[in-house]
């Protein structure tokens, strides 16, 4: 279970990332040109787009440092409950706007993250590293 938890992890990390250097380091024009899943950002102003991209960057550090170095590994699971916070509104944003099919995706992210949560919390919690 731990490499089935790692992997779904780094998968999970990876994404979030380029999500979050997209929202950063993009215009907001450019960014809703990247696909029809990106017009959402016309609903808000681009210093928003950009503090959902800190809080994605942020919450990838959480993802992955913790079980690396073994420093406060409950960060991990509360990481993945962060984002899960914020799927939670990205699906509201959906539904607001009627994005039926997009809606599906993010529903998805949200129940990986859940079940990450839940792995690192129950089925095989990360240990400290010893000091």
């Amino acid at each position: 279970m731990d490499t089935a938890l790692w992997i779904l992890t780094w998968v999970l990390a990876a994404g979030y990332l380029a999500g979050a250097l997209a929202m950063l380091f993009l215009p907001k024009e450019r960014f809703r040109s990247i696909s029809g899943g990106q017009h959402y950002a016309d609903d808000f102003s681009e210093g928003f787009i950009k503090g959902i991209g800190a809080l994605k960057l942020i919450a990838v550090a959480g993802l992955i440092l913790p079980g690396l170095t073994g420093i406060a590994p409950v960060l991990v699971p509360l990481a993945a409950l962060g984002l899960v916070l914020l799927m939670t509104g990205a699906a509201t944003v959906r539904i607001v706007r009627q994005e039926w099919r997009y809606l599906a995706g993010d529903i998805v992210f949200l129940l990986l993250l859940g079940f990450l949560a839940y792995g690192r919390f129950a089925l095989e919690p990360l240990q400290a590293a010893a000091a």
